[in-house]
């Protein structure tokens, strides 16, 4: 008896690296993790904003009262999006740059109030606070506006006035436009932004955000400085962060090159030459105080900065410089210095002067350990700097990856299956194409196949948030072509587009093949989701234009250009937008499996002499069982090759229903893996103990 029945003892992953033959793990795999040791689909993602501006290059979360506010940073500035915890979204709104006044634009005199100069009168209006300005009424009305405070968060366009008290009680009409602010912001595309918050001590509900629009995108380690912004967080406006409240000198702007981050209750920047600084506890305005610092602790220049949750000398952060790790602690030290006591309040400690850093980006921390890139290996921080073992993808990572885009590489993290996501563009993209997955709890690698999921350029993971929220790819122009009849239903002049590719809820028609003498007048989303209705209409006369039931049109839609998505992930099991849905394809394939090196070789049984382990004969699969907890029709595929040099062979597909018991079938190579496909709208699987049925397959001629 030379039949034998075995399970899949393929180990969890997906290896990159190495032959095919020389691998015990799964050797491809697309949109598939691993949990309990067996594959599983990644979850589907869902569409917050199709309108999203430019290309994502930050985001941020934050969550209050229900309502997740998603900071997204492009190269024109900061949008912000409210959801609340089911994926309800409330608008877009555009964060504004505010600053001090600089220059007033056009002034509106009024009429009716008392002629005299009025000094320091504190103006209202607009997003700002804290101006006032000399003001001479003339004939009854304002004639001159000199501006004594220029206060802080305003914005051009805002228009200014005062109470009538201020200027003599009576009159009513007089106000003054801002015409520019010292915003201190200019758009980039080489902005590469890092957000950060701190919370009210004071109970107040003024918690603060912070920005900072690096130049940093095209190269990690650029000297050019950028004003820190902040602002109230459930504000639209921000603004410089200056030295207003601190020992003089003040007024001057906190400008880095590096970014910004909170070790509550102090703000910490960081940039060229190891430098890091911080503010007075609980004053982002206040730089000068007497435990407020700045220091170089590195001959590079200071990239990223994270806090480190608890320990004895709360607060404390790391701080990747390009060539080291440095941990900065609260720990007020009185010294007596020339006679006189001093108190230093930091403490800063080299973790390492031999680590490195592939871009800021990289860092994500995983209960409370660190893990990142490196430039040539992956890092991690658990109380020493070491190597994080990946023998299974590295070379497949920095082989393929786009190292002039390093600085697009970034990092999120999904707990609930235990891992960690680096994004990077391949080959010679220059967008993020793919993704490495470390698996923290099944202590295996696996990547994203190449998935359109992604194609993403920045993401965020809030706890308090059910989905990681990412930002996709730029919408490119992309002509899609469709065929539809004129439809009657809804009326003899509409025409209803059946739309079975959709790749956008935005689409407007640019070209049509219609009936002579019309045009398209409107298009709208049909009641039927997937459908789309056109108004035909003369040009001549404005009148509708009515056509046969039997005419034909081919209409062309277009993406809206310039637009980007931003999606909730994790979510279902399928692509949506909005009442939209798509499919995503999800596959992985076995390790070899043959009669010597590997599979039921292990111990084939009673084996006859000529067929025994080590001879020159072919694997024979007579049957799978399929062991899956599964959503609709999933295919499996027979690949194998006869030397491990040459092409692979690849069956047609064999089809399965989650109740189907068995797939008979007479396949044959010296060595084959399985490939298992879900591709179907509501897809989705978790694989068991699956069981092969094999057979010795005929002797293969040495040679051949």
């Amino acid at each position: 008896m030379t039949k034998k029945v075995f399970s899949i003892d393929t180990q969890p992953g997906v290896q990159r690296d190495g032959t095919y033959f020389d691998k015990n793990f799964y050797s491809d795999g697309k949109w598939v993790r691993f949990q309990r040791g067996r594959p599983r689909k990644v979850g589907g993602y869902r569409a917050i904003t199709t309108t999203a501006d430019g290309l994502s290059r930050g985001i941020y979360v934050n969550s209050e009262d229900g309502i997740n506010k998603i900071f997204n940073g492009y190269d024109e500035g900061i949008e912000v999006i409210d959801i609340d915890n089911n994926g309800i979204g409330s608008g877009t709104n555009e964060m504004r740059f505010g600053g001090d006044i600089l220059t007033l634009g056009t002034l509106t005199g009024g009429s009716g109030y008392t002629n005299g100069v009025y000094p320091g009168v504190a103006l209202t209006g607009g997003y700002g606070t804290g101006a006032t300005a000399d003001i001479t009424v003339a004939g009854g009305a304002v004639t001159v506006v000199t501006i004594v405070d220029d206060g802080n968060y305003y914005v051009a366009g805002d228009t200014l006035t005062c109470p009538n008290t201020s200027i003599g009680g009576t009159g009513s009409g007089w106000s003054v436009v801002v015409a520019t602010v010292d915003d201190q912001f200019s758009p980039s595309t080489n902005h590469l932004w890092q957000f950060d918050s701190m919370f009210d001590a004071q109970g107040t509900g003024n918690n603060f955000l912070l920005a900072h629009p690096g130049h940093n995108l095209s190269q990690i380690d650029s000297t050019v400085n950028s004003a820190v912004l902040g602002g109230p967080l459930n504000g639209l406006v921000v603004a410089p962060l200056k030295d207003i409240n601190g020992t003089a000198p003040t007024g001057d702007t906190i400008s880095v090159s590096g970014g910004v981050v909170v070790l509550h209750p102090y703000v910490f920047v960081y940039g060229d030459n190891g430098l890091i600084k911080n503010s007075v506890a609980g004053d982002p305005y206040d730089w000068n105080g007497p435990d407020s610092n700045e220091t170089n602790v590195a001959s590079t220049k200071i990239v990223k900065g994270l806090p480190v949750r608890g320990g004895s000398n709360a607060p404390s952060g790391l701080f990747w410089s390009l060539d080291s790790l440095i941990r900065v602690s609260y720990n007020p030290t009185t010294i007596t210095v020339g006679g006189t006591p001093q108190t230093f309040y930091w403490r800063y400690d080299i973790i390492s002067s031999q680590s490195s850093i592939l871009s800021s980006q990289s860092v994500i921390e995983y209960d409370g350990i660190y893990y990142w890139c490196g430039v040539d290996r992956f890092l991690m921080y658990n109380g020493v700097v070491k190597e994080v073992p990946n023998s299974m993808n590295q070379n497949f990572f920095f082989d393929n990856l786009n190292y002039v885009q390093r600085q697009k590489v970034w990092a999120t993290k999904v707990p609930r299956f235990g891992e960690i996501w680096w994004f990077y563009p391949e080959g010679d993209s220059e967008e993020c194409t793919n993704v490495i997955i470390y698996n923290v709890r099944e202590n295996c690698w696996y990547d994203g196949g190449f998935a359109d999921g992604c194609k993403r350029t920045a993401g965020y993971f809030s706890q308090v948030f059910r989905f990681p929220v990412n930002a996709g790819s730029e919408q490119t122009v992309a002509e899609v072509v469709y065929e539809a009849s004129i439809g009657t239903t809804n009326g003899s002049n509409v025409i209803t587009i059946a739309v079975t590719n959709q790749i956008s809820t935005y689409l407007e028609v640019v070209a049509a093949g219609i009936p002579t003498g019309a045009v398209i007048k409107t298009i709208a989303p049909s009641a039927t989701p997937g459908y789309f209705d056109v108004e035909l209409f003369s040009p001549d006369t404005g009148l509708d234009v009515n056509a046969t039931a039997t005419a034909t049109v081919t209409a062309t839609f277009t993406t809206i250009p310039g637009k980007i998505t931003i999606w909730q992930h994790e979510f279902g099991t399928d692509m949506i937008i909005g009442d939209y849905s798509d499919a995503i394809e999800s596959m992985f394939e076995t390790s070899d499996l043959g009669w010597v090196g590997g599979g039921p070789s292990q111990s084939p049984g009673n084996i006859p002499p000529q067929g025994g382990v080590g001879e020159n004969r072919w694997l024979h699969l007579e049957r799978v069982e399929p062991d899956f907890v599964q959503s609709g029709t999933m295919s499996l595929q027979v690949i194998g090759r006869p030397f491990a040099q040459k092409d692979d062979v690849v069956s047609a597909p064999y089809y399965f229903e989650p109740d189907t018991g068995k797939i008979d079938m007479r396949e044959q190579r010296r060595e084959l893996r399985l490939r298992f496909t879900s591709n179907i709208s509501g897809g989705d699987y978790q694989m068991g103990r699956v069981l092969l049925s094999a057979d010795l397959g005929d002797v293969r001629p040495y040679g051949s």
